[in-house]
């Protein structure tokens, strides 16, 4: 018999459990940014495929990017977009950006490009984006990574 009452006390704390966590957790959290690929175009201008990652457990769309790009250690101009992109929770996209680099951009590319070298890369500044039913929030960016040459395809690096 007692067996028989210390299995229903179990059994229902482990539905009591099971009804409490029963609900979705909201969590808002700070997105990332990243260039997944770069392109050099004819006319020295650049293309960015920004990659914007949603850590968060529900949507967030995407309003404004202002971001500083230094490539090897030396600037090359701030990334400016407006995607208006709504990305779902815990998930990624990207979009891709015109962008015209510095002179001291373009050199510093071009010489990674010319010996197939991989070149370190840092994003700095500001995201914009509004979660659902909410209001817009600012989020800080500060992602350093490495481009690498892809071989076979001139001028791009991932």
């Amino acid at each position: 018999m007692r067996r028989h009452w210390s299995v229903v006390v179990v059994m229902a704390v482990a539905g009591l459990l099971t009804a409490c966590g029963g609900g979705m957790v909201r969590r808002v959290s700070e997105p990332a940014a990243s260039i997944q690929q770069l392109t050099v175009n004819a006319d020295g201008s650049w293309s960015v495929l920004l990659r914007l990652q949603n850590y968060s457990s529900i949507p967030m769309r995407f309003d404004t990017v202002q971001l500083d790009i230094e490539v090897g250690g030396h600037s090359a101009g701030k990334l400016l977009a407006s995607p208006q992109l709504s990305i779902g929770p815990e998930s990624a996209d990207a979009i891709a950006v015109p962008f015209t680099p510095t002179s001291e951009g373009r050199i510093v590319l071009a010489d990674a490009l010319a010996g197939r070298r991989s070149l370190a890369y840092t994003l700095e500044g500001k995201v914009e984006a509004v979660p659902e039913e909410g209001k817009t929030r600012s989020f800080d960016i500060d992602t350093r990574n490495t481009l690498s040459p892809v071989p076979g395809l001139d001028g791009v690096l991932r």
